[in-house]
């Protein structure tokens, strides 16, 4: 199972992100837990610079944007490859 974190202090863009994540699980079908991260201190220790944020098994995919829905189910389907 896949642990999508969306890191953001939540706004508007941020809860975007966290909407287009669920979707992106939902149409590919995949077992994965969306985490909200909104927590400054815990953004700024795991080295994320501009927020909103994805990142897929702890690694940080996206940074500084709202990735839409075929942009998250990209990286997802690549970290299945891997």
């Amino acid at each position: 199972m896949h642990v999508i974190e969306v890191f953001g202090t939540g706004c508007r863009k941020c809860k975007a992100m966290v909407r287009n994540a669920e979707q992106a699980v939902a149409e590919l079908g995949l077992e994965a837990q969306v985490v909200k991260v909104e927590d400054l201190a815990t953004i700024a220790a795991r080295g994320v610079m501009m927020t909103p944020a994805l990142a897929i098994d702890g690694e940080i995919v996206v940074s500084g944007h709202i990735a839409p829905v075929a942009e998250i189910k990209r990286h997802l389907e690549a970290k299945g490859r891997g």
